[in-house]
């Protein structure tokens, strides 16, 4: 090799050489252009969308999005359909490579205030019944996500286990499509099975409080649906039926844990790693409306002994034997 001449010889000498060789390195790496940018929401702030969303970003670190590439912002706006239209329209004009939804209010929301903007939702109680989505294979619009609906009348058949039941009360959120699927389901499983639905729907906790003085003194077992006050004041509710004597059944994680004798819950943080690996899918380029809704895997019967003890009621062998769960 001889290299002599004009230093403009040398230099095309080395662009020949040198400049295949660092477009082939260039190449070979992952490239993001701009970090992608997540913009989550909550129907509400509470602790199972907090966990999910926690399980949501670890899953889609593993994928290859993580803070070096990626930002995420949450938001958890007040539970009222201004606030929640206000949000998804803060996310459209940042131009968020797509939004994460969880509850059914807010993926609701995100459906009227933009056709544009991928959507994935989490947690949501019957994508179908919701409206959400006409199908539970392909949405064929601009969302795809994971469905936490459960088997209710799994639930209602263990809580007959323990005593019969004519009248069921139900807390419920008019405001909130997931409940009212829930209060619909229950009433056409009491028909077929022979009892009456007695609901109430409260819109403050002084309300519930007036509500549930109203309803126990009629009710044999009291459900509280996937709603955001019956998740604030879970606890105050319970305290409140044990009064009267009546159980509580739900199928809000961690509900069992909180003092309800019956529950049917799917885990929040598989919900979180199936809504991570639904996002990385589409920031990869995939159509939201051709990935399929995705339901977890992993659903627990879990029954409180505590809770039985408490209300003085006899725990029958064959809700034991169906339990996933017993918490002692």
């Amino acid at each position: 090799m001889v290299i002599g001449g004009s230093g403009h010889t040398v230099l095309l000498w080395c662009l020949r050489r040198v400049l295949p060789l660092v477009l082939l390195l260039v190449s070979a790496v992952p490239s993001f252009a701009e970090k992608k940018l997540i913009a989550a929401v909550m129907t509400t702030d509470i602790p199972r969308y907090r966990e999910a969303h926690r399980a949501f970003v670890r899953a889609l670190a593993q994928k290859g999005y993580d803070q070096n590439n990626t930002e995420i912002i949450l938001q958890a706006p007040n539970p009222d359909p201004i606030s929640w239209a206000n949000t998804v329209r803060k996310f459209e004009a940042l131009a968020a490579d797509v939004i994460v939804a969880y509850g059914a209010p807010i993926t609701l929301a995100a459906m009227r205030e933009t056709h544009d903007l991928p959507i994935v939702f989490v947690d949501v109680y019957g994508p179908v019944e919701t409206g959400i989505s006409r199908s539970m294979t392909m949405t064929g619009t601009n969302l795809c996500g994971v469905s936490s609906k459960v088997p209710m009348v799994t639930l209602i058949k263990t809580i007959q286990e323990f005593k019969r039941i004519r009248n069921m009360g139900v807390i419920y959120s008019s405001r909130e499509a997931g409940s009212l699927v829930q209060l619909h389901e229950l009433k056409r499983i009491g028909a077929q099975q022979g009892f009456a639905v007695i609901d109430a729907n409260p819109s403050s906790a002084a309300g519930l409080d007036t509500m549930l003085n109203s309803v126990l003194p009629h009710v044999d077992c009291l459900y509280v649906s996937e709603c955001s006050i019956g998740s604030r004041q879970f606890e105050k509710i319970v305290a409140k039926a044990n009064s009267y004597r009546v159980p509580v059944v739900s199928q809000m994680p961690e509900s069992a844990g909180k003092g309800a004798l019956v529950t049917l819950e799917v885990s929040p943080v598989e919900q979180g790693q199936l809504a991570g690996e639904s996002v990385a899918r589409v920031l990869g380029g995939a159509k939201p409306g051709q990935i399929p809704i995705v339901t977890p895997k992993k659903i627990e019967l879990i029954i409180n002994m505590r809770a039985a003890k408490a209300l003085d009621l006899h725990v029958p062998f064959q809700g034991l034997s169906a339990a996933t769960k017993i918490l002692k």
